[in-house]
């Protein structure tokens, strides 16, 4: 196992798993619905210093202003249910808000709809089934919008996947027209041959290729030239050519490859034991969630949070455990062992591939996403994979509520058999003059960070877990549970100077703000003055190399000791665990007792 790094703090109630960027929770909007998509999709104005969130459970939007984060309140909200359907996503540039609703009965096309930042009705559009995202390019002359398509559960209705382009050149939301509106399908690929590592089989292989692909997500170069659209169930990834509206290709990402020492995860949600491993003959689908695009050294990457997903409706699924297949004994050795619950059986797979020389063997097995984020080329090619990082950190950090679900606090390795900690959300942003990638994990929960400086070799910076495991999951105490989407907002564009992440969470149904960056969390005596505190992680006892007057927390925020100009901190008669020590300036720095 690999050996991470534990250092600085956050605030009393955020348990940190950090080298070095500092990190603090500020502000944190409740809408008080528990799992009913309260808070999942997030956008930031800064010239108004208004965030606009989405609210699924009662079909608005709700308009924060920020201005002063000890001070922020909603200002208004936005009633959806005259445009009808349900709204799934949002993006904001300049005095447009763009609202993306899918139809009532969701295999019909749904529409974008376009306010004002005060929530004033503009216009409306048309757009394919599920618009499932919507993103303005950088140049803000287009808006696209994925439309993931999905059937029908008892797949007598299989809409197209597509793409909409908007051309917005206008600038004006007013004088958009249905002809501004631009359909990117992938019939083309129903009649000529395509990637085969490009997954085609919805419907048990009925489905044609333009009905079975799923747009998801997009990402679009610096230049606003291309658009990269992750297609999940697919395993791959579309380029579009955004100035004539049209597909350039669609190409397979290929498996990650679990055999191989640092790609390994655990594999069982019955064992007690955390096994971490690779697996022989044991393959990931990437099937990325949200992917962002950054320029970086005069190159352009695609970066991607591999959720996973599967086709499971009533009509047809694609789903099994390892204990219900047919393994090929002379491939696996022992497969009756493999089988076992404690080892790979409860591991869910594809039941379409790894099967192909005989439909009722499987020589190989597919799993559902990579518990990992990845670089990639704009060919779609790999650049660097972070392997089993998220497991290995997570285990290291909280092996109590290791895999843990997002609903329920009391449901350690309950992920174990089915995408892990699932990376979900993404988003990429320069703090202090520094790349960094923000990845969110959807079931644990909490953000892991990574240096992005170097794209071919990103290094970990850092976990941040705000989440409270001791109280049920439906008590606003818990914390941050199913961050769905992220957005970065730059020191430049902040309302107090300092770089923020807006962080929707769907299951708890709050919207929390962290303060990233320079100038928050860190005490900056002890930094000015180079005290140190060690050793950290300790038995117990905590040496500073000058003496201090301090105050020590639990995880839960409670007071445990007091030190008054003392040169060492002894937390030998606590439990093991972490602790947040404040001076009394309030700067803190988080500890760890073994």
């Amino acid at each position: 196992m690999r050996s991470y790094l534990l250092s600085l703090a956050l605030l009393i109630s955020t348990l940190g798993f950090s080298q070095g960027l500092a990190f603090e929770r500020t502000y944190n909007y409740h809408t008080l619905k528990f799992n009913q998509g309260g808070s999942e999709v997030n956008a930031y104005e800064p010239l108004s210093q208004r965030i606009f969130s989405t609210n699924a459970a009662e079909s608005k939007i709700d308009i924060l202003k920020i201005s002063d984060l000890r001070k922020s309140y909603r200002v208004g909200r936005i009633d959806l249910t005259p445009y009808s359907g349900s709204v799934n996503s949002l993006a904001v540039q300049g005095n447009v808000l763009a609202v993306a609703l899918e139809a009532n009965l969701p295999q019909s096309n749904g529409k974008v709809v376009f306010f004002d930042t005060n929530g004033t009705y503009l216009n409306q559009v048309v757009v394919g089934a599920m618009p499932d995202m919507i993103c303005f390019a950088p140049s803000t002359q287009y808006i696209l919008v994925a439309n993931e398509g999905e059937p029908s559960d008892d797949y007598t209705i299989d809409p197209l996947g597509t793409v909409s382009v908007i051309d917005f050149r206008s600038g004006s939301a007013t004088a958009l027209t249905q002809a501004d509106v631009h359909s990117v399908d992938f019939t083309r690929y129903d009649t000529i041959p395509y990637d085969p590592s490009i997954n085609i089989y919805g419907n048990n292989g009925l489905s044609s290729f333009s009905e079975d692909v799923e747009p998801e997500y997009i990402a679009i170069d610096p230049t606003s030239t291309k658009a990269y659209v992750s297609l999940q169930e697919n395993n791959a990834l579309a380029i579009i050519d955004i100035f004539t509206f049209s597909l350039d290709t669609v190409i397979g990402l290929g498996y990650k490859d679990h055999n191989l020492a640092g790609n390994g995860f655990d594999a069982s949600d019955l064992s007690s034991s955390i096994d971490i491993k690779p697996h022989f003959n044991v393959f990931g689908m990437y099937q990325p969630d949200a992917i962002q695009a950054f320029a970086k050294n005069g190159n352009t990457y695609i970066i991607s949070a591999n959720e996973g997903d599967s086709r499971e409706y009533s009509a047809y699924s694609e789903v099994e455990r390892v204990t219900n297949v047919n393994l090929n004994p002379i491939v696996f050795n022992s497969p009756s062992t493999l089988q076992l619950d404690s080892v790979l059986g409860r591991l869910k797979v594809t039941t379409t591939l790894g099967n192909k020389r005989n439909g009722f063997v499987h020589d190989s097995l597919f799993t559902f996403g990579t518990r990992s984020f990845s670089i990639w080329d704009t060919q779609g090619q790999l650049v660097w994979d972070s392997g089993d990082d998220f497991e290995q950190i997570t285990a290291q950090a909280y092996a109590a509520n290791f895999n843990s679900k997002n609903d329920d606090n009391n449901s350690r390795k309950g992920r174990s058999d089915d995408r892990g900690p699932e990376p979900e959300a993404l988003a990429i942003g320069e703090v202090d003059g520094v790349l960094y990638a923000f990845i969110g994990l959807e079931q644990m929960g909490g953000i892991m960070i990574y240096n992005l400086d170097n794209p071919l070799a990103p290094t970990f910076d850092s976990y941040i877990l705000y989440r409270d495991f001791s109280v049920a999951a439906n008590d606003t105490a818990s914390g941050d549970l199913g961050p769905e989407h992220i957005t970065f907002i730059s020191a430049q564009d902040s309302p107090n100077g300092i770089a923020l992440l807006a962080v929707s969470n769907e299951v708890s149904g709050n919207l929390s703000i962290y303060q990233v960056g320079q100038g928050i969390g860190i005490d900056e005596q002890l930094i000015e003055n180079r005290v140190e505190l060690y050793p950290n992680p300790s038995m117990g006892i905590f040496h500073l190399s000058e003496k201090q007057s301090l105050k020590v927390y639990n995880s839960k925020g409670q007071l445990v000791k007091e030190v008054e100009h003392e040169s060492q901190i002894d937390l030998s008669q606590e439990p093991a665990g972490f602790y947040t020590i404040i001076n009394k300036a309030g700067n803190s720095l988080k500890v760890i007792k073994n």
